[in-house]
């Protein structure tokens, strides 16, 4: 008996292969803001101390520059964290993340002598395409929405001490 199917039979029907939990699909295609959330493995708090936080902070801050991500929320706890970012260029989060994860993985197992360990799990992305969906990641209330467009933008005075070169 053959095992594969005669050509006549097979469908040209294209399948839609589902995405699988513990190994999510990175769709990052389209330019814009995504939201990322990554969780230690078995979600161990291995940032639990401040000079790990900080670490972990700064890593993450000094990483998004380098690949061009606009910040524009995060949050970030012993053992995972949550991000929005403006993304002109998609290729370059999941960059980010991977440099994240590995630099950070790296140095943690030097100080704790665990070479080898897995310090990240998977990590998961959406990208932000409609704004409701951004301010729901923000977990932004009707009213903390209203109040927010609220704010006449074009009348903004933030002291600044930044001073311009005149042109030579």
């Amino acid at each position: 008996m053959n095992p594969l199917p005669n050509s006549n039979q097979i469908s040209s029907n294209p399948i839609h292969l589902h995405d699988w939990p513990h190994a999510p699909t990175h769709r990052t295609q389209q330019p814009g803001a995504y939201i990322v959330t990554a969780a230690t493995y078995q979600k161990g708090p291995l940032f639990k101390s401040a000079d790990r936080l900080t670490f972990l902070s700064n890593s993450l801050f000094d990483l998004a520059e380098t690949y061009a991500l606009e910040l524009q929320a995060w949050a970030i706890f012993a053992n995972h964290y949550h991000l929005i970012a403006e993304c002109p260029n998609p290729q370059n989060l999941r960059r980010f993340t991977r440099h994240l994860h590995s630099s950070t993985a790296i140095a943690i197992n030097q100080q704790d002598k665990t070479s080898g360990r897995k310090v990240w799990h998977q990590y998961w992305e959406s990208h932000l395409t409609f704004q409701r969906s951004y301010f729901a990641r923000l977990k932004a209330t009707p009213s903390f929405f209203k109040t927010i467009m609220s704010f006449p933008t074009d009348k903004l005075e933030i002291p600044d001490d930044f001073e311009v070169e005149p042109p030579l």
